[in-house]
């Protein structure tokens, strides 16, 4: 489906560059504020997209079934990488019915029953590893001795993915969540990955475990998941795992170490560390540009613009999150605050599979850290802290910390 000709508002060349720390990108800061429903350009793909940023259109395009993520495949549609990151076939750029199909799928393996057996084992291996960091002494790179390493160890065992293979893999996650790489390269890994999740199902179905490799393999036995379909969703919810639990949960520790007032008051009343997750959740901006887009598949009208039929579109989730009408200054971070839910896993049917597998990790990092360090701080000034460039999460390169 080729999108109309529509010559109307600028087209906004949205050059992403990589940010320290929580500074969030200027151009969607402003659009949210004087253009909430803009056509941008990026540095991949052809032509333009429309970008949305506010609380309520961000909310209204997610959850609208004219909206399609299937019509995105095998179109170049201006983006942030070279290639597309979810494969096709898989529950991320899928409709129903066959999203609907596969969401039942795997929703059993990242259930609050799942999540709530799953803590225990995480609070275990948590401590374990902070006993080993403090053991070792300071000062220690926490994205190495205890971050890294624990959300490897989950999404491993929920996935059903061998600890010996967790290097290859994270070598091709670096691969796959580049910006700076070619799209021949981004596809090369994407290629190796699959055939490594096909051979693992395969072997899964033969040696089953409780893992979630494991549940799919029998699900294709029965006709309900095809191939294209394990591999693809295999990937998308191993990388992100591997991915964004670790940068999200390094980024909420820096956000504590450099705001110690706040920090100081939530040891003092550690039962507020859910609402102190969620306000994390929404305070920080996790990616460098945008996720996946989105197809119209009939002209819809949000925030007094058109998007008409075949029209590509995003939702900016961080500035969602900074919305001046939805939030109470809204670049300011609050650990105490309870206004709007934010929508940091998205909204709609394409909201996030692993919400309650991240929320969990992140609680249980957290607290273990803020009970076993107590006079923890960063080891360098935070302006000396690296932070990553050409990807798509943000995130530290190193936690460089001190007690």
């Amino acid at each position: 489906m080729n999108p109309p000709e529509n010559h109307g508002p600028v087209v906004h060349d949205w050059a992403v560059t990589p940010l320290p720390g929580t500074d969030f990108d200027p151009l969607p800061h402003r659009l949210l504020r004087e253009e909430p429903v803009a056509r941008v350009r990026l540095r991949h793909g052809e032509g333009h997209a429309w970008l949305v940023t506010r609380y309520e259109d961000v909310k209204r395009i997610a959850s609208d079934p004219r909206m399609s993520r299937a019509l995105t495949v095998g179109r170049p549609i201006t983006s942030m990488t070279p290639h597309n990151l979810a494969p096709a076939g898989g529950v991320g750029r899928a409709d129903p019915p066959d999203h609907t199909r596969l969401r039942k799928l795997i929703a059993p393996t990242f259930g609050r029953r799942r999540m709530r057996a799953l803590r225990e084992h995480t609070r275990l291996r948590a401590e374990d590893l902070a006993a080993r960091t403090l053991d070792a002494g300071p000062p220690a790179d926490l994205t190495t001795t205890f971050i890294g390493p624990l959300s490897a160890t989950v999404v491993a065992e929920l996935l059903g993915v061998p600890a010996a293979d967790l290097d290859r893999v994270d070598r091709w996650r670096e691969g796959i969540l580049s910006s700076d790489t070619t799209a021949a390269e981004g596809e090369s890994v994407k290629k190796e990955i699959a055939g490594y999740f096909a051979d693992l199902a395969r072997h899964r179905a033969d040696h089953p475990g409780d893992d979630l490799i494991s549940e799919l393999a029998a699900a294709r036995a029965d006709g309900g998941i095809s191939t294209p379909e394990l591999v693809s969703t295999a990937v998308m919810l191993t990388l992100n795992g591997l991915d964004a639990v670790r940068n999200i949960v390094a980024t909420m520790l820096y956000v504590l170490l450099v705001h110690p007032d706040q920090t100081r008051k939530l040891r003092a009343e550690p039962d507020r560390l859910p609402g102190a997750v969620d306000e994390l959740l929404r305070y920080i901006p996790q990616r460098n540009g945008v996720g996946m887009p989105r197809v119209a598949t009939a002209d819809v009208e949000v925030g007094g613009v058109t998007i008409r039929e075949g029209e590509a579109v995003y939702v900016f989730y961080p500035a969602a999150n900074r919305d001046p009408s939805v939030y109470t200054e809204p670049d300011r971070l609050d650990l105490t605050r309870r206004e709007a839910p934010h929508l940091a896993f998205g909204h709609g049917a394409h909201y996030c599979a692993g919400a309650q597998l991240a929320r969990m990790e992140a609680e249980v990092m957290l607290s273990t850290l803020l009970h076993r360090f107590p006079g923890l701080a960063t080891a360098v000034q935070p302006e000396r802290i690296e932070w990553r460039r050409g990807t798509v999460n943000r995130g530290p390169v190193s936690l460089p910390v001190t007690w």
